[in-house]
């Protein structure tokens, strides 16, 4: 993330970038010598530069310590997949065992159905008949997007699960414009997971290990290896098929598409979240379970 792009300017500017904050530029005083002016001039050129890089901020809100990181195990030693630990992992051992749903599907997946739709670019998870839709537009090196995922994959699945939603995800890479290539393999390998069973389900698990354990941002290590590990981790999924997948970036025109729908979707960051075609603000009700339950149940979602 550009943190430079959430910065302040003015008499904030010495103590460097404070994210989750609006620039604010502010006149030189009088009294300053030409010097002053001309490195407050600097400053703000600098931040005007910063704000001009498409999409540089992976958030348009301002979540609970926008840019920060979650402490967990996945960062760890880099290209290594740790053991679960924590509220997160118990819910990716939950989803891959069959325990929320007390039945087990194609790869251990609750039996939670993933499908691509006619447009080519929206994965839906879950009864394509629910009577209710999240939609969801993510970047998988995305740290905001990751707090989401932490806070709520378990409440979505449950829900998903029950019949009760569909979830339709939208993927961009626009963060890969930073550097490296993680986001758009990443979302190759989710594609390739869509593909590896009759119901999508393997889908589900891997997505939800790909946010429990997203290496920062900074890092790209999203590798090939990496993902390929994850991946080993949902009974089933692995296979000739699937690795040549995820090495060869089969789905790489899937992963272009998706990223046009995203900037055709008006967003202009991950993650983008919307109830029956709500949107919902990236403020702090989306990043904390109870909060985002409350919003669910306002639109009848319980």
């Amino acid at each position: 993330m550009n943190e430079a792009a959430v910065g302040t300017i003015g008499s904030e500017a010495a103590e460097g970038p404070v994210p989750g904050r609006a620039v604010r530029m502010t006149s030189p005083r009088a009294s300053e010598g030409r010097g002053s002016a001309r490195r407050r001039a600097a400053l703000v050129a600098a931040a005007v530069a910063a704000l001009a890089l498409p999409l540089a901020a992976c958030s348009s809100g301002t979540g609970p310590g926008s840019g920060s990181r979650l402490p967990d195990s996945r960062t760890s030693a880099p290209g290594t997949v740790p053991a679960p630990t924590g509220t997160a992992a118990s819910t990716t051992a939950a989803t891959t065992s069959g325990a929320t749903s007390g039945t087990t599907g194609t790869n251990g997946t609750n039996g939670i159905p993933a499908r691509l739709e006619a447009d080519g670019t929206t994965v839906t998870v879950g009864d394509p008949a629910a009577a209710h839709t999240l939609t969801v537009y993510e970047d998988p090196r995305c740290p905001i997007c990751e707090q989401f995922e932490q806070a709520n994959a378990g409440q979505i699945q449950a829900l998903e699960a029950a019949g009760k939603i569909r979830v339709r995800y939208t993927f961009a890479s626009f963060l890969d414009q930073n550097g490296g290539g993680g986001s758009k393999r990443t979302v190759n390998a989710l594609r390739a997971a869509l593909a590896a069973s009759p119901d999508g389900s393997g889908f589900v698990a891997l997505h939800t290990l790909v946010y429990q354990y997203q290496p920062d941002e900074q890092t790209d290590g999203f590798t090939v290896d990496f993902l390929l590990q994850l991946a080993g981790r949902v009974p089933g999924l692995r296979s000739a098929t699937f690795d040549a997948a995820v090495r060869g970036q089969t789905y790489g025109s899937f992963v272009s598409a998706s990223e046009n729908a995203f900037t055709k979707s008006g967003a202009t960051g991950t993650p983008m979240v919307e109830i029956d075609g709500d949107k919902v603000s990236n403020d702090d009700g989306i990043f904390d379970a109870a909060q985002f339950k409350a919003m669910l149940a306002d639109h009848g979602v319980s």
